[in-house]
This record gives structure tokens, C-alpha cells and sequence, in this order.
């Protein structure tokens, strides 16, 4: 592609709606336009680089035994129904009405209609297991899109669905979407970490997300430094230290003049933070909870939600705080009559000091079991220097962005929807699901997040607009006709080529090439040309490498394929 011909509008200045850097870049770099809050068109060098991911996601998957299909985006309202799903899913959910007032939704995620496609046909054992995929558009009502691809309305994804007779099937199946998954992930050159995850709004058991390290990534997540452990924070486990024997004096009242804080109250009292109680109430399906960790833990939205039971939950005001418990600042579990979960690291049989429900007045030696009564759970959020649970060695904490979710579905929607098959013995039973869904065009964004420097992108070869960028440095004849042949010998070798032929400054040029990110650069000069050679260099080099012209084309393809780059068929 030659330059002047392609559509590649790039922009000097920072769009003011952009904030991460691959928003900033795609913006930048003549990749993506903003339609809509949320809604972005795919310009000429966008929709290469999702292709090439795409493509790559789709050889994996047909290399796991996957097979593709191609559902609807706009989906009738009955079968979220059959799952429970319509009232469940709430406002990201997209509704609509046709003329005749027939309620629809445009397809979020495809569960239901994937396991209408199998139910209709699979009836026996003989005919699983069985893996499905799509790839395709999908469409959610985010309260708050932002970051450009990375938190979209309407994305493209990968979601598979396998279909088996057991649960033991089932990880079989499970396992070979995750060794999938390992593939695509090193074939798009991302440095990445699979944690154990919450399979939120999907249902399921055995969760695992593949996240990827990014210093802008919106998901906490937690790994060891000795074993393989990782885990999403949301369900990253902790070590609950041993409960302790020795007694402890009963709850005494301390005044704690304007100590509010858990930093005030234990520097006033001379204790650590990690020998206060810290009180949190939130409002758990409509209900005050309150919610108890120790005094140096944070709590955790997710794992709060999950110990109440509840679909939603929120932080209580102030109001409700007043009016339903007691002073802001000065709450505590003694005394109240409400439910109570506590984190488990506060059942260690020692007294904490927690606030005593009463302006400028906390409690001593305050111990769960004893003085009050709790539901145990694990509500805290895990961090750096935790203790492993698998090995006990160190954690170290990472930003992440999720590139990929897999998981068991076991029957969650198979049993709801009478997705049977008769087994060996002619007993019915339902069919055993999983559910692997990979981030397409969120994958675009990702990559850049974690490859880029001050001047641009830095694609990985594989998934690179264009492998390299031929260009000119200075003006005649001789250098024009020196780069076309050789723009002609790559192209010849299936090699994908930008030939940067416009009228502009030899500067202009490199900066736009590093600014979208092609991975290799062939210059020819005049100085280099008398010796009959040019400069080959990578976006990574920092000098270039002369060599003869009639060895641009072999180096070049060379590079490519070490890189993990594919040629076109000739």
C-alpha cells in the first residue's frame, strides 16, 4: 500500500476526551474515530490489526476442535427469560421494541441462544462433546464508557461454548480451551498472568481470567513470587492466621475525643492499625449490613456481595448510617442488632478495638464470638506482601486488563432451558456446559497499553497493521526507483508493506511510522545507496543496520517470521 493512497488520517494533538495511552493512540494514530459515547468505527489500520487477532484467535480455536458458527446480535426477550436472565442482568442490558411491540435485546453474551442451537438437535451421548464459537459484535449499556476500546457499548468477541456428559468432561473440555487460550495469548506477544476470577453475571464454578500486565489496567490482581498462584482480587484467598487462647479482658470504654479514622484512633490509643476493627455499612438488597474488617485490610465490593447474598450492594449513606446504627465514626459491632459479617483475619480469639457507638467513645478488647455475633466470610482485599495460600510465599500485587474469561457453566443454564441428552443407560440428563470468551477488539487497545513508548505504538509483528515501512530520505530519482523495487520484492515475498511515498520531510515520516507503530523500517538514503545498501531497522533498535540492497527483502522476511509474523500467499 502505497502511502498517498491510504487512508490514514493521523492527528498531532492529544484528543481531550482520550486519557490512557491506547486511546490516546488509536485516536492519534488514525486507527479509531468515536461515533458515540461508547461506539467507535474501525478505520482502515483498526480493522487490520483486529483481523490479524481475530485470525489468530480462529486458528486456535479450530486447531482445539472448536467449530464456528454465527449467531444473531438482536435476540427476542424469551429465552433471557428461560434463564432468568431479563430481570438479573439489569440496565447493561440493551432492550428495544419492534412495531409490534415485541420486546428484544441486542445480545450481550450469547448463552441462552447457543444452548436453544444445541437442545434442538444434540439428543444423545453419542453426539458430545461438542464446541461452539462465534466471533462477533456484542453490545452492553455501560453507565460509563471510557478508555476507548477498552470499555465499550459495542465490541467484538470470541465466545465459545462447550457441551458435555460430566462434570469431569467438562474440565477436560475446560483444560483445552485453557492451553487454547496460552497459545493465542504468546502468538499475540502479550505478557500476561491467568488468575482464578468470579464468573459474575455468566454463573458457573471454575473461573479463570487471562489478564494482562499493564500499568493502566482497571482489574487488581495478586500472583506469587514462588509458585504459580494468581488470582483476581475479587477472589484472591488469605491466609487466616491461627486463633489464639489467651484471655482477654472484657470490652472497656476509652474516650476518643474527634479520633474518627482508623490512623487517628489507633495512633491516640498507641496501637497498630492491624488491632482496630474497621465498621463498614453498606446497604445489601435494601438492607443495613454491616460489614467488619481489621483496621489496616480494606474491604472488597466483590467479595461483600457475594458473603450477603445479595445482587446489589451499596455503600450507606450518612443519613441511613445516623438514623439505622449510630455516630459516623464511631461504630461498632457491640450493641448492634442488625446483620454483622466479619472478615475472618478478625477471628483470631483476640480483642480488637472497634467504635463504640457513641460520639468520641471506641471500645477495647472487643472479641468476635464473645461480645458479638458474626457471619465469617472472606471480605478483604489481598495485596502486596500477603502470604501465599497455595505455597506461603510472597504475594506482589498487578494492574491488569482482562484479555480473556474461561469457565465452567456446569448446568446453570442447561437446566433452566431442558438442555438434555440421553447417557448410556437411556437416563436423561442435562448437559454439562462451559463458557470461553476472549475480548477481540478490546485485545487491540490491550496490546497498546502494554506496547508503547513516548513517540507511539510498538506493535508485536504478528498482529502489526503493516510488517514495514519503506521509505525515502531526501529526494531523486535514483532513491525513488532504489525504494520501489525494493517495495516491489517484499510485497513479491507476501511481506505487508507501507510505502511512504508522500512529499514530506524524511523526520515527518518517521515519526508517523513510529507513531502507528510499524514494527520494521527500510530507508533508503542517498550516503547508503552509493554503497548500495540501506538502513534496516526495528521500532525496538535504536540504530540502524546498513545492508545491500539486494539482501533488504531476504533480511526482512527473516525478521518477520522470527518475529512470529505471517506472509501472504503469493
Amino acid at each position: 500500500m502505497r502511502y498517498s493512497q491510504a487512508f490514514i488520517p493521523t492527528l498531532k494533538e492529544v484528543p481531550k476526551e482520550a486519557t490512557t495511552p491506547s486511546h490516546v493512540l488509536l485516536l492519534r494514530g488514525g486507527f479509531v474515530r468515536m461515533v458515540g459515547a461508547g461506539i467507535y468505527e474501525m478505520l482502515p489500520l483498526g480493522l487490520r490489526v483486529m483481523t490479524k487477532i481475530a485470525a489468530i484467535v480462529r486458528e486456535e480455536m479450530d486447531r482445539a476442535g472448536a467449530q464456528e458458527v454465527l449467531m444473531p446480535a438482536l435476540l427476542p426477550k424469551e429465552y433471557f427469560e428461560e434463564s432468568g436472565r431479563w430481570e438479573s442482568f439489569g440496565d447493561t442490558l440493551l432492550r428495544l421494541k419492534d412495531r409490534k411491540a415485541g420486546e428484544y435485546h441486542l445480545g450481550p453474551t450469547h448463552e441462552e441462544i447457543i444452548t436453544d442451537m444445541v437442545r434442538r438437535d444434540v439428543k444423545s451421548y453419542r453426539q458430545l462433546p461438542l464446541n461452539l464459537y462465534q466471533i462477533q459484535m456484542k453490545f452492553r449499556d455501560e453507565a460509563r464508557p471510557r478508555a476507548g476500546l477498552l470499555r465499550c457499548r459495542e465490541f467484538m468477541m470470541k465466545d465459545a461454548y462447550s457441551f458435555d456428559t460430566s462434570e469431569q468432561n467438562a474440565i477436560a473440555s475446560y483444560e483445552a480451551m485453557r492451553e487454547a487460550y496460552h497459545r493465542i495469548f504468546r502468538r499475540l506477544g502479550l505478557d500476561y498472568r491467568i488468575v482464578a476470577a468470579d464468573s459474575g453475571a455468566m454463573g458457573g464454578s471454575t473461573s479463570a481470567e487471562f489478564q494482562v500486565l499493564a500499568q493502566n489496567g482497571e482489574d487488581a490482581i495478586v500472583a506469587c513470587t514462588k509458585c504459580d498462584y494468581a488470582a483476581n482480587v475479587e477472589v484472591a484467598a488469605q491466609v487466616v492466621p491461627a486463633k489464639k487462647t489467651d484471655a482477654v479482658s472484657a470490652p472497656s470504654k476509652v474516650a476518643t475525643p474527634g479520633k474518627k479514622t482508623i490512623e487517628d484512633v489507633a495512633k491516640f490509643l498507641g496501637l497498630p492499625a492491624s488491632r482496630t476493627m474497621k465498621t463498614l455499612m453498606v446497604v445489601a438488597d435494601g438492607k443495613l449490613t454491616m460489614v467488619l474488617v481489621r483496621g489496616d485490610h480494606e474491604g472488597n465490593d466483590v467479595k461483600i456481595a457475594r458473603a450477603a447474598g445479595a445482587r446489589e450492594v451499596r455503600m450507606a449513606s450518612d443519613v441511613e448510617i445516623r438514623e439505622g446504627v449510630g455516630p459516623v465514626g464511631y461504630l461498632g459491632p457491640v450493641g448492634w442488632s442488625g446483620p454483622v459479617i466479619a472478615d475472618m483475619s478478625l477471628d483470631t480469639g483476640e480483642g480488637f478495638v472497634s467504635g463504640g457507638n457513641e460520639v468520641d467513645v471506641h471500645l477495647r478488647d472487643v472479641v468476635l464470638g464473645r461480645d458479638f455475633q458474626a457471619k465469617l466470610a472472606d471480605v478483604r482485599t489481598v495485596g502486596n506482601g500477603d502470604p501465599c495460600p497455595r505455597c506461603g510465599g510472597e504475594l506482589k500485587s498487578y494492574r491488569g486488563i482482562e484479555g480473556g474469561h474461561i469457565f465452567v457453566l456446569g448446568t446453570h443454564y442447561s437446566a433452566k432451558m431442558r438442555a438434555t441428552f440421553l447417557d448410556e443407560n437411556n437416563v436423561e440428563k442435562p448437559i454439562v456446559m462451559g463458557c470461553y470468551g476472549i475480548g477481540v477488539s478490546r485485545l487491540v487497545a490491550t496490546s497498546i497499553e502494554q506496547h508503547h513508548d513516548e513517540n507511539g505504538i510498538k506493535w508485536p509483528i504478528a498482529i502489526a497493521p503493516y510488517h514495514v515501512v519503506v521509505t525515502t530520505a531526501g529526494k531523486g530519482d535514483d532513491l525513488d526507483q532504489a525504494a520501489v523495487r525494493i517495495y516491489d520484492e517484499l510485497r513479491a515475498k507476501g511481506v505487508e508493506v507501507l510505502f511512504d511515498d508522500r512529499d514530506e520531510r524524511p523526520g515527518v515520516k518517521f515519526k508517523d511510522a513510529d507513531l502507528i507503530g510499524i514494527p520494521l523500517r527500510v530507508v533508503i538514503g542517498k550516503k547508503g545507496l552509493a554503497e548500495g545498501k540501506a538502513e534496516v531497522k526495528s521500532r525496538e533498535e535504536k540504530d540502524p543496520t546498513m545492508v545491500p540492497l539486494a539482501e533488504v527483502a531476504a533480511s526482512i522476511e527473516q525478521r518477520i517470521v522470527a518475529g512470529g509474523g505471517r506472509l501472504r500467499a503469493s
